[in-house]
Parts: structure tokens; sequence; C-alpha cells
């Protein structure tokens, strides 16, 4: 086995591509674009990212169990939308109450899925998809033409966006930047440390020896939904804090976005592998091209065409690359596994066998 081999997995070889795909964009853009290389710049691409990102972080949870939740983008408008409203008639709310309402808002929304594909045993693409019309439909009756704007909310909620953490160099790290990175943080160590999140992955390698093996499939594939509502609910009071003027088209097209997001930061789409970093890169590129294609006025209609392609190219690479990459290791561990002891030349070593 060579050192790469012992060093690096299939999906780390995406992530250091993503790397290097990521510096090569930003590159190519500051040469297209005057004042690219700004602080304006990257807090205006870090503030779409954070959001992408956290929706990613819980889109990854459903993934790895070989699902998937569509529905991310009406959870995020939804919350968005109605904890504004509520902020706006009750002024004095703290922030942590403002807070905890979108999240747990979130999780029971989410709950709603996990109910219906791990216990109704409806496939999930057909819930989610179901849950995004009525969630947004929902709030589209319930509230019409109805407009949450800046005038009407307290000043702390207005000045989130500007707020700053911590300066590096000329960089602004704004706090819903920290907060997007704390949560990719909490969740990387829960999923790549701790037994609960190697229940996931277990789930999305192979169900059935999961569920044989006494792993309760049912309550983890409900666990990843309910996560998965419950960080959109909070990518939601993000979505307010960074926009303060809501309609009840909030958060459309993220549901795109956060599966672009996961499957080209290297998640397996039939689950089973893939880390919540890889799902921050993917984020990153996202929001990277994003807003850089936006800053040369090309159309929304072809920047998701762009997100589609992206898409298209990393399921394929998973099929095609990675898969071909996860052989060769597989073969190379199996290699080692059948490999007989050596038995020492000397004498005096063999006599003592």
């Amino acid at each position: 086995m060579t050192w790469l081999q012992r060093h690096i997995r299939p999906e780390q070889v995406r992530e250091l591509s993503l790397l290097l795909l990521i510096v090569m964009a930003v590159l190519i853009f500051g040469s297209m674009i005057d004042g690219y290389y700004s602080n304006r710049t990257f807090n205006r691409i870090a503030s779409g990212v954070a959001i992408i990102t956290v929706v990613a972080v819980g889109q990854t949870l459903v993934v790895l169990t070989r699902s998937i939740d569509l529905s991310v983008g009406s959870i995020v408008g939804c919350t968005a939308f109605i904890v504004g409203m509520e902020i706006a008639y009750h002024p004095e709310m703290s922030p942590l109450l403002a807070v905890a309402i979108a999240v747990v808002m979130g999780a029971a929304m989410g709950a709603v899925n996990g109910v219906l594909v791990a216990w109704g045993r409806v496939p999930p693409i057909i819930v989610t998809l179901g849950t995004l019309a009525i969630y947004r439909g929902i709030l589209v009756e319930s509230f019409g033409g109805m407009v949450i704007t800046t005038d009407k909310l307290p000043k702390w909620l207005i000045d989130l966006p500007t707020l700053t953490l911590f300066n590096l160099g000329n960089l602004e790290i704004r706090a819903m930047v920290g907060l997007a990175f704390a949560v990719v943080v909490v969740f990387h160590i829960l999923m790549g440390y701790f037994n609960f999140g190697r229940k996931f992955y277990a789930i999305g390698s192979n169900p059935d020896a999961a569920e044989l093996s006494g792993l309760p499939k049912q309550r983890i594939v409900f666990t990843a939904f309910l996560l998965s509502g419950a960080l959109s609910g909070l990518a939601g009071f993000m979505f307010l804090g960074r926009f303060g003027n809501i309609t009840v088209q909030a958060g459309n097209g993220l549901e795109l976005q956060s599966v672009a997001a996961v499957v080209v930061g290297a998640v397996n789409i039939f689950g089973g592998s893939g880390t919540v970093f890889g799902a921050m890169l993917g984020g990153v590129i996202i929001g990277t091209l994003d807003q850089s294609l936006l800053r040369l006025a090309i159309s929304e209609f072809w920047r998701d065409a762009v997100l589609g392609l992206l898409i298209l190219l990393a399921v394929a690479s998973d099929a095609v690359i990675l898969g071909r990459l996860r052989k060769l290791w597989v073969r190379t561990d199996l290699k080692l596994i059948a490999k007989p002891p050596q038995v020492a030349a000397q004498p005096e070593a063999a006599a003592n066998l």
C-alpha cells in the first residue's frame, strides 16, 4: 500500500480537488471583475455561502442514509417569514428566542418528512417533493402578498449581517459565517468520531445488513430528516437576518443549491460515504459561482443551468472516477489481508517458531 493510499481516502481526493477548483475560480473571476479582491466581495460571497452551508449540512445527514430532502427551500422560507413576522409584532423578543422558534419550527416540518419516510415507507423524493409544495402553498395562502420589511424589525436584527467577530487581515469575519462554521465543526466531529454518526453511514452503506445487526433504521432516518429540518430552520433565521425584506417566496431554489453542494462536495448521492466538511466545500464553490456570475450580470436561468451541470458532473465522477479509486483501495486492502506473514530467514529465528 502506498503512502497516498494509507493517508488519503477516495472522498478526500474530491475534497482536495475542490480546494484547487475554488482557488482557480477565485483567480479567474478576479481577472474578469474589477474590485473582486475586496472585503465587500468576500462578505457578499461568505454570507450566501453561510446559508447554503447550514442547509447542506442537514442535507448531508439525509443523503448519507440514501434519502434526499427537497423541502429545505420551503422550510427556510416558512421559518424566515413567520419568525420575521413574530419579531415585527414583538420587537422586544430576544435573539435566542427567535433562533429557538426558527429551529423548533424547522424541526417540526422535518419531523413530518421523517415520519412519512421512516414509518410510512413512502419514497423520500415523493414525500419531500410533496411537502416542498405543501409548505410553500400554506405560506402563500395564509399570508398572500404580505412583506416583512426592515423598518418593522428591531435594530439588533438589522445589524446582524454586519456584526463582526474578528478581523483576518483586511477581511471581516462576520457572525453568521462563524455560526455556519461552528455548525460544520460540530457535525463533522459528531459524524466522524462518535457512534451517532457511524450509524448514518452504516444505514446508507447497507440498510438491510445494518437493520439485521440491530441498528434502528427507522429512527436513524427519522433523526436525519428532523435534523435537516432544524438546520433549515436555523438557515431561515440567517436568511431573515441577511435580507431583512422577506416575501412568501423566500428560500426558493435553496433545495437545488443544497443538493448541488452535497454531491459536488463528494457526498455519495447513493448514501454511505462523504463528509460534512466536503459539503461545506461544495457550498463554498456554489456560493462563489453564484455571486460571481451575478456580478457578471449572468441571468438566473444560466446560473441555475451551471448548478445543474455541476450536479451531473459530480454524480458522473462519483460513478466513474471515485468508483475506480474505491475499487483500487479495496483491492489493495484485500491483498494486504491475504498476504501470508514473512518467516524470518535466520536459522535461530526459524527455530523459535
